[in-house]
This record gives C-alpha cells, structure tokens and sequence, in this order.
C-alpha cells in the first residue's frame, strides 16, 4: 500500500486557480473579439450596395439591412432588380394588384416581432391567399403609398 502526501499551501491553490481564470477569460476575450469584428467586417462587404445591373438575391442575413437602404434612398435603387422569398400580407388600403411580401423582424429582447416587406405590385396578385409563401423576381420603382416609397413590380 503507497500513501503518497501532498503538500500544498492556501497562495499555491489560489495563484494556480488564478492564472487558470486569466487564461480562460482571455481566451473568451479573444473569441469575442473575433466574432464582433469578422461580423463588422463581413456586414460591410455583403450588405452595403445591390448591383445595378444583374438581379440581386436577397437572404434572410442582408434582409432588413437591404430593405433600410432602399427605403431610404429610393432614387438610388430605381431600376434594380431584385429576387427574395417572403410572404403574402395585406392591409385594407391597398389596391387589388398590391401585396406587401412580408417577413417577420424581431425587435425587441423579449421577441416581439413587427411585420417588414416590400409593397409589390403584380397583375395576379388576388389569385395569392394572405400567409402564403412565395418566391418573387421584379424591378424597383418609385410609388406612392402614404408618401415616396419603393415598390417591386413583379416580373416573375
């Protein structure tokens, strides 16, 4: 039978118990560090500018940030043309060829939401029920709906 005695002391236990905490909050400091800034880094590249030219997709990550642009700026954005999913929603003011192309935004920290979209604009609009998902492709004009605001005119 071995019986092994360890001495250790009270300063021993606490610097050990010490330097483990420091290493283990600079490493969350440095993961932190590396998660803000690749987002501020990566936010600015993916989601500043559509292009003018070709058909721009639009994802659930750049969403609200494209949707602010456009709103406003509008002159800018005239004549772009854009694709997204989202879905059919409508309120008692709008005419029959227009649906708002809706997505849920959460607000707050306690996960309210508020509706956001696209005021659209298409031929059959009416043949669309209220929540139903779609895939649109369409061009952005300058419209009017309670003061300048961008519609997508559906092309496909």
């Amino acid at each position: 039978m071995f019986i092994r005695n360890f001495k250790m002391n009270g300063i021993k236990i606490y610097r050990i118990i010490f330097i483990i905490m420091i290493i283990l909050l600079v490493f969350i400091l440095i993961k932190v560090f590396c998660i803000v800034f690749n987002g501020a880094w990566n936010s600015g590249i993916n989601q500043s500018c559509i292009p003018q030219n070709n058909v721009y997709k639009i994802s659930p990550n750049n969403y609200s940030n494209i949707l602010k642009a456009v709103h406003e700026n509008i002159d800018k954005y005239i004549g772009t043309k854009i694709n997204f999913t989202g879905y059919i929603y409508r309120v008692y003011d709008l005419n029959d060829n227009q649906f708002i192309l809706a997505r849920d935004m959460i607000v707050s920290k306690d996960f309210k939401s508020i509706i956001v979209g696209f005021l659209c604009e298409y031929n059959k609009a009416n043949k669309f029920k209220d929540g139903t998902w779609v895939e649109i492709t369409g061009e952005i004009k300058k419209g009017n709906y309670h003061g300048d605001m961008p519609i997508v005119q559906i092309t496909n």
